[in-house]
């Protein structure tokens, strides 16, 4: 038996699991009314084409404190968390470096494959991208670029076709 019909085993293994999802968006300008959030309702939208639900969301200042509670919060109410923004190279860009720290298990290749993505469309502006994803316990928390085309290009190509495996992995579902 190959690998790729050993990777398809384990995601009909999987495919009955209900999977929740959460969204922080942080984004300083948002809070003050400069731009409206475009993320939520994007990914509400791919949710849903999907037959998913997005269960909470919260909009943070890019602080900190308000990111590690926000994101703690979610991950007791969800089995996937996406954080968008904070992911560049700027002072107040520290989702990553706040995620980073809440980590049990890196998920290196969701970053790896989300910047080749971004080259595809966008050239080497894909070096400036710290996206990431980790595991928090039996919880899978993906950090993203602040725009709702990044949003729905790690939910599209990444995180959806394999959430229901991710989860059933780390929960030891498949042993």
């Amino acid at each position: 038996m190959g690998c790729g019909s050993s990777i398809e085993r384990h995601r009909r293994e999987s495919e009955e699991l209900e999977v929740s999802f959460c969204v922080v968006v942080t984004s300083d300008k948002v809070l003050r009314g400069a731009y409206e959030d475009e993320v939520v309702p994007t990914v509400a939208r791919v949710l849903s084409e999907r037959g998913l639900r997005l269960e909470s969301w919260a909009i943070v200042p890019n602080e900190r404190s308000a990111v590690a509670s926000e994101v703690t919060e979610k991950l007791k109410k969800c089995d996937i968390v996406l954080v968008s923004g904070g992911t560049g190279l700027g002072p107040r860009d520290v989702s990553v470096d706040v995620v980073s720290g809440m980590c049990t298990r890196s998920v290196p290749g969701f970053g790896e494959l989300f910047r080749y993505l971004t080259y595809q469309l966008h050239g080497t502006a894909a070096l400036a991208t710290r996206a990431m994803a980790c595991a928090v316990g039996d919880r899978l928390v993906f950090v993203v670029p602040g725009s709702p085309s990044a949003a729905a290009l790690a939910l599209d190509k990444l995180v959806l076709p394999e959430a229901k495996h991710l989860i059933a992995e780390l929960r030891g579902l498949r042993h």
